[in-house]
């Protein structure tokens, strides 16, 4: 009973005042849609939201798309070993899979992979124009998997044409040609991209490098039928190769073998947009498909293992702009999933979800009230509730309510697979924020002090069944999936910006999080409680531009039982980059300039000092 009084508690303090912030809608860095699911002002929600533009993205050069995440406050990555490896970004320290993953609108979360979450691993920083940034759960709008957060991608889709080509340590190689063109009554464009690099090993103690080649390419084609109504139609392709290691024979210790993977991504949409101004109605058809095989030429050319997993989803969104600053954001949606591997015969299942969110948006205050359910075709329905609030203070700095309810359904991996129980219950989990906001990221100068905490229950873990043929383990030699897991994250976060003068700019992003078993005590494993990002650019009266990233972590544990300690470490990057006309400019960086020597999953190698020099074309 409690948190509905909350949630009726955050609207009822609400009441009309005036118009939007002048001017701030027209930036795109003040555009967010993980929010309320359509695009909005981020001074008009009470949730902590962070959105990276492009420009920033470019400032931070290379592929790797981790160092552009870690300057949001609450984000750490565990990646095993060199680029291309699986890749999990915690937030706020939720699981990985706990994070919904949208790439241009796309849900592109793997449903053949055991706990149903994204690998960052074989996406690149290079294509990619955005990255906007919900810290919380908000199942409200997003349905399954919002626990830990959303984040959207949205990919580049120039007019004109921009190259970029850089080269560096490890041979490594990128290449990235983005374009468009367009009139009144159509867009058509896209991106493609070429990386490769000979890598390091994996494995700590191994000695052979471990490379990765991955092509991809994305497109978008609008067609502008009238003023208010356009049809789209997108997709993405990436085909990543990877070389492992693995446990030969004859010590079955993690060290360097032959054994290689291929990744292949596909997602696409098409669908309708309609704005008269009062209503905005999106429809859209969407799938993503994911496919993975193994090989290990010490047993032959076909593959050891493979697995593929596919979606698809019918969507229908809508904002209603009922009276003076009064909203109403709804929607509809159905999603199938299936997934098949070497081991496992095709299954599939369905959900079905709709919701409405009721708000009051002004630059003055602003607040949203919503209820969503959803009904599984394997374990029957799940509603939940959301709601934020957002106040001026003074002009410029607004205080921040929000409260938030998540749930993930469980995998096909986990129902259905040789080790799955039809008895799973969905994760589920509530997260309450309070929080100080002076200004916008977008701005030079901004400051944001934010308070969480998230309870989590009914959490799915593996059970081993080794030695025990009852209950549970009953017919499961080889262990299943139960829900035996509570949890608990609270902490504070921190995220400022600094420009004394219009050529200098500082930024820092800080998280304190405690992140425990609540059965145990134990920290959940790769939690690091402390974890900070700053970052300094300089533009001299020459033009030239230089500037440098610190990250420091924490120490943290690697397994659930805190048997594994890793030290806390701290790596730094300078880069610099000049102009040399209006359309080439030429820039280059240091990663890990102080070539630190640290652990970021127990076993796997991590990058020394690694140089790169590049360059981009403007046309």
């Amino acid at each position: 009973m409690r948190k509905y009084l909350i949630l009726c508690s955050l609207v009822a303090v609400s009441s009309p005042v005036l118009a939007q912030d002048a001017g701030a809608s027209s930036n795109p860095d003040t555009i967010t849609v993980t929010a309320t699911g359509m695009q909005g002002n981020v001074v008009d929600t009470g949730q902590p939201v962070t959105v990276i533009g492009r420009a920033e993205i470019d400032s931070i050069q290379g592929a790797d798309l981790t160092r552009v995440l870690a300057r949001a406050p609450g984000v750490t990555i565990s990646r095993n070993g060199p680029p291309g490896n699986y890749t999990g970004v915690n937030v706020r320290g939720a699981a990985a899979d706990q994070l919904l993953v949208l790439v241009d609108g796309v849900r592109v979360a793997d449903p053949a992979s055991p706990a149903g979450g994204f690998d960052f691993g074989n996406l690149l920083a290079g294509n990619i124009a955005k990255l906007d940034l919900l810290r919380g759960a908000n199942s409200t709008i997003w349905g399954s998997d919002a626990i830990g957060g959303v984040v959207a991608i949205t990919t580049r889709y120039d007019r004109g044409l921009t190259a970029s080509g850089e080269y560096g340590a490890d041979n490594t190689s990128y290449l990235v040609a983005n374009g468009g063109t367009g009139s009144d009554a159509y867009y058509l464009g896209g991106s493609a991209s070429w990386y490769r690099t000979d890598g390091y090993s994996a494995a700590r103690l191994g000695t052979e490098p471990d490379g990765f080649e991955q092509v991809a390419a994305n497109g978008q084609a609008r067609a502008y039928l009238s003023s208010s109504f356009e049809l789209f139609v997108r997709g993405r392709y990436a085909q990543g190769d990877l070389s492992l290691d693995g446990y030969p024979p004859p010590n079955y210790t993690f060290a360097d073998t032959a054994e290689w993977q291929r990744t292949r991504q596909y997602s696409g949409a098409a669908g309708a947009r309609f704005d008269s101004g009062v209503v905005l109605l999106e429809g859209s058809w969407s799938f993503a498909d994911t496919r993975r095989a193994n090989f290990d030429p010490a047993q032959g050319t076909a593959p050891t293992y493979t697995v593929a997993g596919h979606s698809d989803r019918l969507d229908l969104r809508g904002t209603w702009r009922a009276i003076g600053p009064v909203v109403v954001n709804f929607g509809s949606d159905g999603e199938w999933t299936r997934f098949v591997s070497l081991y496992d015969a095709h299954q599939s299942t369905g959900t079905w979800g709709g919701y409405a969110q009721l708000g009051i948006e002004t630059p003055r205050y602003a607040a949203h009230l919503g209820l969503r359910h959803d009904e599984h075709a394997r374990f029957g329905g799940e509603t939940t509730f959301g709601a934020d609030a957002s106040f001026a203070l003074v002009p410029e700095l607004r205080l921040r309510a929000s409260i938030g309810e998540g749930f993930k359904a469980p995998t096909l991996f986990q129902l259905l697979s040789d080790y799955g129980n039809m008895s799973l219950r969905p994760e589920r989990a509530t997260s309450y924020d309070l929080g100080l906001a002076w200004r916008t990221r977008a701005a030079p100068t901004y400051a944001e002090f934010t308070l969480f905490r998230r309870e989590s229950s009914d959490l799915i873990d593996y059970v081993s069944c080794y030695g025990v043929t009852t209950g549970i383990c009953t017919g499961r030699p080889y262990g299943t999936y139960d829900n035996v897991g509570r949890a608990r994250a609270q902490g504070v976060e921190v995220a400022l910006g600094v420009s004394p003068f219009r050529d200098l700019r500082a930024q820092l992003a800080y998280s304190y999080v405690e992140a425990t078993d609540r059965a145990t005590g134990n920290w959940l494993a790769r939690r690091p409680r402390h974890a900070v990002t700053t970052s300094v650019d300089w533009t001299t009266s020459l033009g030239l531009t230089i500037g440098g990233d610190m990250r420091l972590v924490g120490v943290r544990y690697d397994d659930a039982a805190n048997a594994v300690r890793l030290a806390g470490y701290a790596v730094g990057d300078l880069r610099a980059s000049y102009p040399v006309s209006d359309r080439i400019e030429l820039y280059g960086r240091i990663e890990n300039v102080t070539d630190t020597s640290y652990v970021e999953v127990a076993g796997y190698g991590t990058q020394g000092r690694a140089a790169y020099i590049g360059a981009r074309l403007r046309l």
